[in-house]
């Protein structure tokens, strides 16, 4: 007899890109071998935690709308990141936006089940194919680990004989019942960048409202934050490791517009809050060094 308590993992093409979908007992999770990315996650019989664009292409060489696409090894323009991270391209014509891998196929390394948990492993070699503009030796791996909770572990190692200087983030959507009634708890006092006025420096006050779009790299960032949402009576709570900046992200109603896969009204139920290594906190990786950022995403009733 089929016992549905026990995890399953099945491999699946949606339109052009191969994915997986994982059951466990408490959750379902969807993901692509593009990108390594994290598409949707969904514990049972709640809401989905984590964002997928209605909208969404799956299409070879494009990225997912949506998820949690692994942006390495820079973040956002190449050209607003620190000199030593801009160094590290060569130049050439390929420069997009978040980096290099989301566009990808990554290399499953392995599938394991631990007890109620499933563990997908994820690899690129950064020479196999050769990363446009970047003739850098480096090798990366995502560690999905599907359990009560979802914790991603994004690892780069400097398999070459000089430092790496880089910049990344796990580009996190999460889904919440309307942007104008949630709030993120747990950066009060945190020195921010206001990217949308000037990138002028500030200092958050209290909880985290939206009443806008918003676009802010938070630096010094603690451990643990969340997101509070009343309608959907959950918490989100994120806790880091391996990462001290937070990019917390909405495009809301002009910008919404403007964006691929990405219907006029997508922005009242999502928000994206980035855990990353940006701007002083980008990375340097000594030579035979590895180093991980580790994300842990819980939903909590209230």
């Amino acid at each position: 007899m089929y016992d549905d308590t026990l995890p399953t993992v099945e491999q699946l093409e949606v339109d052009e890109l191969v994915c997986w979908r994982v059951h466990t007992r408490h959750a379902e999770l969807l993901m692509t071998q593009q990108g390594a990315q994290v598409l949707s996650y969904q514990p049972h019989g709640e809401e989905p935690v984590i964002w997928l664009s209605g909208q969404a292409a799956y299409q070879k060489g494009k990225a997912v709308r949506g998820g949690v696409p692994v942006c390495w090894p820079w973040f956002g323009d190449l050209r607003r990141n620190p000199a030593e991270v801009q160094g590290m391209h060569q130049g050439g014509p390929i420069c997009p936006a978040h980096g290099l891998v989301r566009e990808l196929d990554w290399e499953l390394l392995n599938i394991d089940t631990d007890g109620p948990a499933v563990h997908l492993a994820f690899t690129l070699d950064s020479r196999s194919p050769l990363l446009p503009g970047w003739p850098h030796a480096a090798k990366l791996r995502l560690d999905i680990r599907l359990g009560e909770q979802l914790q991603l572990t994004l690892s780069s190692h400097n398999t070459g004989d000089s430092p790496l200087a880089i910049s990344q983030a796990l580009h996190s959507y999460f889904a919440v019942s309307d942007i104008r009634e949630v709030e993120v708890e747990g950066l009060d006092g945190c020195r921010y960048i206001e990217t949308l006025e000037n990138w002028q420096q500030r200092q958050q006050q209290g909880a985290i409202a939206f009443h806008g779009e918003t676009d802010r790299i938070y630096l010094h960032t603690p451990k643990r934050m969340a997101i509070l949402d009343r309608a959907w009576k959950r918490r989100i709570e994120l806790e880091v490791e391996g990462s001290s900046s937070a990019v917390v992200w909405n495009p809301w109603i002009d910008k919404s517009r403007r964006l691929s896969q990405f219907s006029e009204d997508a922005w009242q139920g999502m928000l994206c809050i980035e855990t990353a290594r940006v701007m002083d906190d980008w990375l340097v990786v000594k030579p035979g060094e590895t180093h991980q950022m580790v994300l842990n995403i819980a939903s909590k009733p209230l």
